[in-house]
């Protein structure tokens, strides 16, 4: 160690003052290695409550050296010649009542600073440097193991790390101020698993809540929400085959998506939630069996309110400790790409909630919102909206989005509330809004957020997606930014969601009248890559379950979600389905209790299962239903509109025109006999899936046989057209098996 750098000595009684009211704010100026007023060389160290203090050289062939009190409250003194070199040491320290012996952190000032020094503007390097960092050290021939602590505060007068290791006492671990306003510390002999704060002055010096680190990767629960250190690279992955496999365009892959929120998809009997691995074993079977491509988890980031879903969120680098560790939630993930099945993860940017250990004045002024309400409170959701014209806010948003990616291997991130992030006016009236620099009502700072985020992603995790919930008509949301759109995988198509349930919520015999809400999405539908969602946001707050927003008796509830849910796996598009669903859940969803699995003790209920099955998988072995959803070629209209019989015969086409599936709609309680479609070919046709099927809990009403023979009678045009028998409130799929 060199002399160089030591601060000068200028007397104990500012300092100790400071130190003893946790306002010290360069710490290495003053503790460690210092020079004397004389030219001596001065080792002082801060230690409350210490009675003696002696120092034990690392090169066992130097003495042990005891020390001075100078202050009774705790700071300590050795005084070295003028021709002494610096050296590392121990500490032997006597309390009143106990022993400890420690390596005195203010020693390692040039390692608290090294992650800094390596911090680039790459966002993915925030969370590699800043919050609690392993750290291990060859020092003088002996290895030094411990953490490393960096935190962004710039405004902060003072900054302490406190934890069980030092009684949650803000004076004992006072951290030092870099240049660019990151605090920084090297503890030695802390360990994964140890839990923290950190202790912050404000500018005018008044202590504010305790803090969990905002790059925290892992926190205790309520009441304490400490932050935990932890060690990322202990966990050894599986999924390097499913890894290699993703490399492909998402836009021609089937993807059927199960939207479930961790909590409350299963419990245990006493009602307590089921833990990352328990999951793992209980819904990756069920995923696989029911043939969904991919799971889409409500959020996991950590969150303090379970009643938010976790759309609260103020852990942006932490999974849940809900569930257990985060290597427990690597496990479930990997458990799931073992068995074929993409993550996809609910990522909250848009806002963060007030929670005084959380974001809010994070130094005592506004360092992650905006400062005018105007801008910075979210009235929906009574939140901080975070200011994304500052640097650290978009390192801090896009890093976290990395992480997901690297450390837990997740497929996909689902970006919620965009529609919030893109309008200064959404949500609030004249004049409860700042216009844009151009008058306009745009956010131009998240957009450009957001364009940045999704070339970072794309660009480091080519083989992973993002998707945009997005409920306007912004142009361009899934369009690459080069062409100026936000760069978005995917955009969940809101508007054909909102037509198509209002539509089959009429009385069939008022359907007539609607029938362009089923057909207009793909007046549309060629401007972005869309994902049928039918989200939980459909299933809460009164606007009852899937099942229960269909019309009629028992029976013709269920007939008409089966065939609507017929109509979603016909029409273009990705689809979504939240939990429940699959099963027909009669109730709205309830996030504390677990779903009604006893439904699928009936028939109903169990056919409803069974459909969902059948269509997920059939879904997968047909590229006609998904290859092309996006090219104008994959689908036609054979007829849109016949709204005197509330029928949509459509086809639908794989990407290379050769192969095709014909599907057909009939939205009323009443069979049509003798049903002309039209087709592209002669030959043989058959029935590969109709939601009427006893089966499925349907009248079973004969088709007319299950395969047909094309005739050259031109029909919906088409050269060919068969002729069968329509079941009601059903879809029926139909393929050409041979000549």
């Amino acid at each position: 160690m060199s002399r160089a750098g030591l601060g000068f000595y200028k007397g104990n009684g500012m300092l100790v003052k400071e130190l003893t009211k946790a306002s010290c704010g360069r710490p290495f100026e003053h503790l460690g290695w210092v020079a004397g007023a004389t030219g001596e060389l001065l080792l002082r160290v801060w230690l409350p409550d210490a009675v003696a203090v002696e120092v034990q050289p690392f090169d066992s062939a130097m003495a042990s050296v005891p020390m001075t009190c100078v202050d009774k409250a705790g700071l300590f003194e050795a005084s070295f010649s003028q021709q002494s070199s610096a050296f590392h040491y121990r500490l032997a320290v006597q309390y009143a009542k106990a022993e400890q012996t420690l390596i005195d952190p203010y020693q390692f000032r040039d390692e608290a600073y090294a992650g800094l020094a390596e911090m680039t503007h790459q966002a993915a390097n925030l969370y590699r440097t800043l919050g609690a960092q392993l750290v291990e050290l060859q020092v003088d021939g002996v290895m030094v193991s411990g953490v490393r602590f960096a935190v962004y505060a710039p405004s902060a007068k003072a900054v302490s790390l406190i934890g069980d290791f030092n009684h949650w006492d803000g004076r004992r671990h006072p951290m030092q101020r870099s240049l660019c306003g990151h605090w920084v510390l090297f503890v030695p002999g802390l360990q994964a698993g140890d839990k923290y704060k950190y202790e912050l002055k404000d500018p005018l010096g008044n202590t504010l809540p305790h803090k969990a680190d905002p790059v925290g990767f892992y926190a205790d629960q309520y009441p304490s929400f400490a932050s935990v250190v932890f060690d990322h690279g202990q966990y050894q992955w599986q999924d390097a085959a499913w890894q290699a496999s993703q490399l492909n365009d998402k836009l021609e892959q089937p993807i059927s998506i199960y939207e479930l929120h961790f909590g409350s998809w299963k419990r245990h009997d006493d009602g307590t939630h089921l833990s990352y691995r328990e999951m793992a074993e209980s819904l990756i079977p069920y995923i696989k069996d029911m043939g969904y491509t991919h799971i889409e988890l409500m959020p996991v980031s950590e969150h303090p309110f379970s009643g938010s879903w976790g759309y609260q969120p103020v852990g942006m680098f932490a999974a849940t400790s809900r569930f257990g560790s985060p290597d427990d939630f690597k496990y479930f993930v990997d458990q799931c790409h073992l068995a074929g099945i993409g993550v996809i993860l609910d990522w909250v940017p848009a806002h963060f909630p007030s929670d005084s250990h959380g974001l809010a004045r994070f130094d005592g002024t506004p360092l992650y919102e905006y400062e005018d309400p105007r801008r910075g409170w979210h009235p929906d959701w009574n939140s901080y909206i975070y200011d994304f014209g500052r640097d650290n806010v978009r390192q801090f948003l896009v890093a976290s989005a990395l992480y997901w990616l690297d450390h837990f291997h997740i497929d996909g991130l689902r970006v919620d509330a965009v529609a919030s992030m893109l309008y200064w006016d959404y949500s609030r009236e004249d004049g409860e809004w700042v216009p844009n620099i151009y008058g306009g009502n745009h956010n131009l700072e998240a957009i450009s957020l957001l364009r940045w985020f999704n070339e970072e992603v794309y660009k480091h995790y080519p083989h992973a997606m993002t998707i945009a919930e997005e409920s306007t008509a912004f142009a361009g949301v899934s369009r690459p930014t080069f062409t100026g759109g936000l760069g978005f995988g995917f955009k969940w198509n809101m508007g054909w969601m909102h037509d198509t349930l209002q539509y089959m919520k009429e009385d069939p015999i008022h359907r007539k009248y609607h029938h362009n809400e089923m057909t207009f999405s793909m007046v549309y539908h060629y401007d972005e890559n869309f994902i049928l969602s039918l989200s939980h946001d459909e299933v809460v707050h009164g606007k009852h379950s899937m099942l229960y927003k269909m019309p009629g008796d028992e029976w013709q509830q269920a007939a008409n979600l089966r065939a609507y849910m017929g109509f979603m796996y016909a029409h273009p598009g990705k689809k979504l389905n939240f939990m429940g669903t699959e099963f027909a859940q009669s109730s709205e969803w309830n996030h504390d209790a677990q779903l009604n699995w006893w439904l699928l003790e009936f028939g109903k209920h169990a056919g409803q299962r069974a459909l969902i099955r059948d269509l997920n998988h059939l879904y997968r072995q047909e590229p006609a239903l998904y290859e092309a959803d996006y090219q104008r070629g994959g689908f036609t209209w054979l007829d849109h509109g016949d709204s005197a019989n509330s029928i949509f015969p459509m086809l639908r086409r794989n990407k290379a025109g050769d192969e095709f599936m014909l599907v057909v709609c009939n939205m009323t309680p009443v069979p049509r006999t003798d049903y002309r479609l039209g087709v592209p070919q002669t030959g043989q046709y058959q029935v590969v899936l109709n939601t009427d099927s006893e089966y499925y809990w349907g009248s079973n009403v004969d088709l007319g046989g299950l395969q047909f023979t094309a005739q050259e009678d031109a029909m919906h045009g088409q050269p060919c057209s068969i002729v069968l028998n329509l079941p009601p409130l059903a879809t029926v799929f139909i393929k050409r098996i041979g000549d």
